[in-house]
């Protein structure tokens, strides 16, 4: 009996820290995706621009460059933010269910 209800306890313990990381998770994904709108259009802008007004740019930019140069700064937006944003809400869950922290 004793064992069924430790065995218990122990997969309520895993399912409310799975059902944790999915959320963690999940925030990464919606901060990371408007990140990357951010910075595609940020990045879009002056890229586009510039093909338009600069000779050097219109000659050696083709729509392959272009498209390379927005989608990296798009990917690489959504990383970093996704990335920092699931390790800070873990450090801040890690820290929630220590009662006394010494600083």
């Amino acid at each position: 009996m004793a064992k069924n209800v430790a065995q218990s306890a122990t997969l309520a313990s895993v399912d409310q820290k799975l059902a944790m990381a999915k959320r963690c998770s999940h925030e990464g994904v919606v901060a990371g995706a408007k990140a990357a709108v951010v910075a595609s259009i940020a990045t879009a802008i002056p890229t586009l621009a510039s093909v338009r007004m600069l000779p050097w740019a219109r000659a050696n930019l083709n729509h392959t460059a272009q498209a390379l140069i927005i989608s990296t700064v798009a990917g690489a937006a959504y990383f970093i933010v996704a990335d920092k944003t699931v390790l800070a809400t873990a450090r801040k869950n890690s820290f929630k269910h220590i009662p006394n922290m010494e600083a």
